[in-house]
């Protein structure tokens, strides 16, 4: 199984784009989820830090995280 595949590929005649990684794809998630949390109050950036790098490493290890839990059930 390919550790990181493709999410959205598409083809279309002589055109192809292999689409973004499936960890982006998973990361740009967790990260939305997050934001979505702090806005509705859910969350507070306060109590964790509000780095943006700091937030982005944080969904990058979610998504680390997602691909492992897909290799282990095989998916």
């Amino acid at each position: 199984m390919n550790e990181t595949p493709t999410a959205f590929p598409w083809t279309h005649g002589d055109l192809t784009c292999t689409g973004m990684t499936l960890r982006d794809y998973f990361a740009a998630k967790a990260m939305q989820g997050l934001i979505a949390r702090e806005s509705s109050g859910a969350f507070n950036f306060e109590a964790c830090p509000n780095d943006p790098w700091r937030v982005a490493q944080w969904a990058y290890d979610v998504a680390d995280e997602m691909l492992k839990a897909r290799k282990s059930h095989d998916i």
